[in-house]
């Protein structure tokens, strides 16, 4: 029964329109080396495939069990797949839900600071986040750097570390983009 909702929410996601990126900063999004993860968001899915790896999905064993044998994701395959390091700084740091730990990060990541109708208890709303990327024109590095920011910001909260709200991403990452040539040091 589990697995079935896990894949009902899955098939609701990923039909969702992908997100929008403007194709001047893709240099700059390859230098962080986020530019496979950032195509995950506009993989459509296969209800029949999804329907048969379900029906061989073992919760107990985390395992799916094919024809050929017993199939285990490894943090390797996961690694392959979405174009990742695993041989790195580790995504860490303490959560700070404090309206001056998430004013000081956006502006230091985004140039601007979020009305108080676009922030609550360390969470951003996605649409200021989305806005803040696709308003200004890339036509300096700098802009080229927040727009990448923004955008990475928004993967991370939406297909890699997604909540229930789907409306707002925690400002907890948000530390991670401030040096801009330090984002590909982490795994």
């Amino acid at each position: 029964m589990g697995g079935k909702m896990t894949i009902r929410n899955l098939l609701l996601r990923k039909l969702d329109p992908p997100d929008t990126f403007n194709e001047v900063a893709a240099v700059a999004l390859a230098l962080t080396r986020f530019q496979h993860v950032s195509r995950v968001g506009e993989i459509r899915c296969q209800s029949a495939l999804l329907s048969a790896l379900e029906e061989r999905w073992r919760p107990k064993t985390y395992t799916f069990h094919l024809p050929v044998g017993k199939v285990t994701v490894t943090l390797k395959d996961v690694s392959y797949i979405l174009g990742l390091p695993i041989n790195g700084e580790a995504v860490t740091g303490r959560s700070d839900s404090s309206h001056q730990f998430l004013v000081e990060n956006c502006i230091a990541c985004f140039g601007r600071e979020p009305g108080p109708q676009y922030h609550v208890l360390g969470n951003v709303n996605l649409a200021w986040v989305r806005r803040c990327r696709d308003t200004k024109p890339c036509d300096t590095q700098e802009s080229v750097e927040r727009y990448v920011r923004a955008h990475i910001f928004c993967v991370l909260g939406t297909v890699v570390f997604p909540d229930k709200s789907a409306t707002s991403l925690n400002s907890k990452f948000l530390p991670l983009f401030r040096d801009f040539n330090r984002i590909s040091a982490y795994s």
